[in-house]
């Protein structure tokens, strides 16, 4: 049986195993896709990404498959009834914050024509490639995090610090943290 070297990081189990080899690092153009990201990171401030790797499903039912459009109308009932759902994270501010960043969301879309025409005009449509070989040398958040965190900011969005904004580069790809002899680089 062959094995592959991954990422150190995510050898604790098959659930991040299988996100590390089917998704993490691998480039995202998709808006619905990057929403999703953007909730879950947002989501994951806090707690653990394992936590949020296993209630994962539960989001997706809850926020209507990261549905932006329709995120961006929910209202108290909404909130109220997700507070009470023990398949997420039941936090009352970053509920209203998956709400208000579907509406910036969508406002940026109608500024750029699509957020990943936007956020990926940080980098010129193209990952960083780091060059890594532990997880100590890899950063929480690094300076384009942080003006990318800054700017989304000034957009209406909530819960988007440098660290989690540099989380969000990492899961859609803009930026290649895989170790130098992690099987994912290419």
């Amino acid at each position: 049986m062959e094995t592959k070297t991954r990422c150190a990081w995510c050898e604790k189990d098959d659930l991040y195993r299988r996100y590390h080899d089917e998704e993490w690092g691998e480039p995202v153009y998709n808006d619905q896709k990057l929403f999703e990201f953007l909730i879950l990171e947002t989501f994951q401030a806090g707690v653990s990404w394992h936590l949020i790797l296993k209630k994962r499903e539960n989001f997706r039912k809850v926020f209507l498959n990261f549905d932006y459009q329709q995120i961006a109308l929910f209202g108290d009932y909404e909130v109220q009834e997700l507070m009470k759902d023990a398949g997420i994270i039941r936090n009352t501010l970053k509920i209203k914050s998956a709400i208000s960043n579907a509406k910036a969301f969508i406002k940026v879309q109608e500024e750029f024509g699509s957020f990943s025409k936007f956020i990926w005009g940080y980098v010129d449509g193209k990952p960083i490639v780091n060059n890594f070989s532990s997880f100590k040398e890899v950063p929480a958040y690094s300076p384009l995090a942080e003006k990318i965190s800054k700017d989304l900011k000034k957009r209406g969005f909530k819960f988007i610090g440098p660290t989690t904004m540099y989380a969000h580069m990492q899961a859609t790809g803009m930026v290649n943290d895989h170790f130098l002899d992690c099987w994912k680089r290419n």
